[in-house]
């Protein structure tokens, strides 16, 4: 069955090429943002750098207004025991406190979305150990996929990360998504699974790969505001995300800030960018 037929939009070079400017401003748009964390920030002047800086370099937010009830705000902001999705407001950071901020934004009618999760000042060993093996698993997802792979490569290449260094939870009912000129489409990229099953991973698919991993139990609630996704156990929390694509060379990671060159060649992976 082709692509099409099950809703998978197949980009051509060029229309990666203005995803990758997308992506690239979210993705400068999160170092912004994790260079300004600190003890005494509010979670609102965060959002507002975002879109302050999303606006003025020709991008508009992909958040604001999604959904429904609509997202009232530029980023996720989900502290803590908030796994995702957690709306700005007056929340204070507090040393020890841990951020995940997710980000979106369209330019020219192509999306980009990522997430990153900050340290606020001092956090205990086994958190950032947490946010180590979040962002780790993220990587190795997106290093386990191959032209003519197959989708759950990439669930695999994150599950097996996460079950080899630690009892963690990894969350099973939120997963990663295609992206394209919408911010959520087919196919799903779920965080867990066997290798070899799903869509075929051809040139023009465009993933947004984002592990959630926690310290305690996979199982979450949903809070009052019909939004803010938290831990059922309270415990901490972490979630990383970038969209990439996968060219001939290999994979080029749209929403870093250098297309995940770094990263990937200390991996002992072919960078896909150009």
């Amino acid at each position: 069955m082709p692509f099409r037929d099950r809703g998978i939009e197949i980009k051509s070079r060029d229309q990666i090429d203005l995803m990758r400017v997308a992506g690239r401003l979210v993705g400068e748009t999160l170092e912004l943002l994790r260079a300004a964390v600190r003890p005494g920030i509010t979670t609102r002047e965060l959002d507002r750098l975002a879109e302050e800086n999303i606006r003025s370099h020709g991008g508009v937010p992909s958040f604001l207004g999604y959904g429904h009830p609509p997202f009232p705000a530029t980023i996720c902001a989900s502290a803590n025991d908030e796994v995702v999705h957690g709306i700005p407001g007056d929340r204070v950071l507090e040393e020890g406190d841990v951020i995940s901020i997710d980000c979106g934004a369209i330019v020219d009618g192509w999306h980009g979305d990522a997430a990153i999760t900050v340290a606020v000042g001092d956090v205990d060993d086994d958190v950032r150990r947490l946010m180590e093996v979040t962002e780790e698993a993220l990587w190795r997802g997106m290093a386990a996929a191959k032209l003519g792979g197959r989708l759950t490569d990439i669930s695999h290449g994150v599950e097996s990360y996460v079950r080899s260094v630690g009892p963690y939870g990894i969350l099973e009912d939120y997963v990663g998504h295609g992206i394209g000129t919408a911010m959520h489409q087919p196919p799903n990229v779920p965080n867990v699974g066997r290798a070899g099953r799903g869509p075929k991973l051809v040139e023009g698919l465009a993933l947004a790969v984002e592990p959630m991993v926690t310290l305690g139990s996979h199982e979450t609630v949903l809070l009052d505001d019909d939004w803010t996704v938290a831990t059922a156990d309270g415990s901490r929390a972490a979630h990383f995300e970038h969209t990439f694509t996968l060219t001939s060379n290999g994979p080029w990671v749209l929403t870093a800030v250098d297309g995940g060159e770094a990263r990937l060649t200390g991996m002992g992976v072919p960078f896909g960018g150009r």
